[in-house]
């Protein structure tokens, strides 16, 4: 089974990165985003970052540092697996648990950034309809990504910085969609 977890800065195109090996290549792409988004729809949360960071350290306090992953890889079970598809994408890591999980399956971990103003005016222009998670300042962009990438509570809640050591690869996105579509092809291709 080919596995790649995805990893990287808010806004510098994780889920584009899914989508392409998804809609270009096959691969079934699972967001643990959507999954927390989700948990926070069921339990009447507002879709906040902080409540997303609050139910992913529960799950990993509760199911071990790679529960998402494993929540991903079940997802992609039930749905016939490799025979379905030719891989699994699992974006977006934010724990090195989950790094580990995907390398103890065999996986590639792939960290995606970009400067953090074109990170920021991508957020802002996309309208992605993630009200509260997207509607800050760049200053309060820039300060929600510092306390992201440090490990700041017990293992389980995210060190971005931690889960960055233990990628295998790096994409810049910081040019246009075919750029990018390439650099997913070199990621893929033996």
């Amino acid at each position: 089974m080919k596995l790649i977890g995805i990893a990287g800065t808010n806004g510098s195109g994780k889920d584009t990165v899914g989508h392409i090996l998804a809609g270009k290549h096959g691969w079934l792409f699972i967001s643990v985003t959507d999954m927390l988004r989700e948990e926070c729809a069921a339990r009447g949360l507002e879709i906040s970052r902080e409540n997303l960071r609050t139910i992913s350290a529960e799950w990993r306090r509760a199911g071990g540092l790679g529960v998402l992953v494993d929540k991903a890889m079940a997802v992609f079970d039930g749905q016939g697996g490799d025979t379905v598809y030719r891989g699994l994408v699992v974006a977006s890591l934010r724990n090195p648990g989950e790094a580990d999980r995907i390398h103890e399956l065999g996986g590639t971990v792939v960290w995606v950034d970009a400067d953090p103003r074109l990170r920021y005016d991508r957020i802002q222009s996309a309208n992605r309809g993630r009200g509260a998670e997207d509607t800050k300042t760049f200053e309060e962009f820039l300060a929600e990504q510092e306390a992201e990438m440090k490990h700041s509570g017990d293992e389980a809640t995210l060190n971005m910085a931690g889960v960055k050591a233990l990628a295998d690869t790096e994409i810049f996105n910081e040019s246009d969609l075919a750029t990018l579509e390439q650099a997913v092809i070199d990621l893929i291709q033996p």
